[in-house]
């Protein structure tokens, strides 16, 4: 071999290796994946699974994993729903579930999680402030056997930073207006942020979800969103400096409004678009901010729509090189998502229930069904019908995606 193509074979791979990089990262507008190149997040959102939400169990007022939980108690009792609880969380999600994600094309996803998963208060049928890690180092392996990458997303804050059921809180954004809920909040992060720093399938962390709703004032409550983000990334960057910080906006992540110039390195400012009509000028506002700052900006929830919506709103987002989790990944008796499964037979008693007023313990015991074996045999049936294996493909929401459905 000459010197000459010695030194440039030479000069190409230290080129190359120069490119790589240890963790996600941002330049300018893009987030910069670890083979130094673009990544423009295509994926879906993990709902329902460390977060249920009522409407995916088919439930309308009772919409909140506290709810759920309360009305699932009164139908057969603590005991049971905490076995129900414990299974659900073996079962909603396994590693088929992450196999089948990436090899319809997905390059990511994003998961919900309560906090109270990392603390001792009692949810989902457990209260040991260390199964979080638990179930996140489970996925997180699955994921990286399969190189689909992850965001963390705090759905549920401490205080409740949305006031509505999405934060499984109690009717208010307390977390703004609580010392003690900010500083919980953070701690929080910087455990999950100390126990993946060095884990590179991770992009980044999505700090709170949605926070204060439209109904609430905003004069008041989103001039404390930007000292709280920045509170809790000082508590992250004291143990993680590699990862990704997401931002999301006042009023359901949708107005950017209350944020100032960038205050860290590796930030991603992200929104959430649903029944809008699919053009770019609903996210305008979004794109200018990423102009003015150079900054990435990314859709974190969309979807919950018809195919030809899906298909135009993701066909728009991609032109103009917005990356993003479509909403959610598998529901009950629905095709606006990636994958489904039937109701299982005596379910719609519980369902009669559950949108069934109950004032008191009289309305209780007047409307608790008679044959509660029926009930314990509608969940258990709502186990196996999760179940990957027999969950449905929803082939048009995919292909309206770009992705692949799996033939198999």
């Amino acid at each position: 071999m000459s010197k000459i193509l010695f030194t440039l074979l030479f000069s190409g791979f230290l080129s190359a290796c120069s490119d790589a990089q240890d963790f996600f990262s941002t330049k300018g507008k893009n987030i910069i994946g670890m083979d130094g190149k673009p990544f423009l997040i295509k994926g879906t959102n993990l709902g329902n699974w460390l977060v249920p939400e009522g409407y995916m169990f088919l439930f309308k007022d009772v919409s909140s994993p506290r709810l759920i939980n309360q009305t699932l108690t009164e139908l057969v009792g603590s005991e049971v729903v905490k076995q129900f609880w414990n299974k659900y969380l073996d079962v909603y999600i396994t590693e088929e579930d992450i196999y089948y994600l990436k090899s319809i094309g997905m390059n990511s996803i994003r998961i919900p999680f309560n906090y109270r998963l990392f603390t001792n208060e009692n949810y989902m049928g457990g209260n040991d402030s260390t199964r979080g890690f638990k179930y996140f180092d489970r996925v997180i392996n699955w994921c990286k056997k399969e190189k689909l990458y992850v965001i963390l997303d705090m759905h549920c804050a401490p205080g409740g930073q949305t006031g509505d059921n999405i934060d499984d809180g109690d009717g208010y954004p307390f977390l703004f207006e609580n010392e003690q809920s900010i500083i919980q909040c953070a701690q929080i992060w910087k455990r999950i942020a100390s126990h993946y720093k060095n884990e590179s399938i991770i992009i980044g962390y999505d700090l709170l979800n949605e926070p204060i709703a439209h109904y609430f004032d905003k004069e008041k409550l989103n001039p404390f969103l930007e000292p709280v983000y920045k509170q809790i990334t000082k508590a992250i960057r004291e143990v993680d400096k590699n990862h990704i910080l997401f931002l999301g906006g006042a009023q359901w992540d949708s107005n950017f409004n209350p944020f100032g110039t960038p205050f860290d390195s590796k930030l991603v400012y992200t929104f959430h678009k649903y029944w809008t009509a699919p053009t770019r000028e609903v996210i305008k506002d979004y794109i200018d901010f990423s102009d003015k700052y150079n900054v990435p900006i990314y859709c974190g929830e969309t979807g919950e729509n018809e195919d030809a919506w899906v298909e135009s709103f993701r066909r728009m987002l991609d032109s103009v090189n917005i990356g993003w989790h479509y909403w959610p990944y598998k529901k009950i008796e629905n095709t606006k998502g990636i994958v489904t499964f039937k109701k299982p037979v005596y379910y719609d008693s519980v369902i009669v229930y559950a949108n069934t007023p109950r004032n008191n313990f009289a309305d209780i015991r007047k409307h608790r069904p008679s044959d509660i074996n029926e009930i314990k045999k509608a969940l258990d049936g709502f186990l196996e019908n999760c179940r990957f294996k027999n969950c449905i493909q929803n082939t048009g929401y995919i292909k309206a995606l770009g992705f692949v459905p799996n033939k198999n």
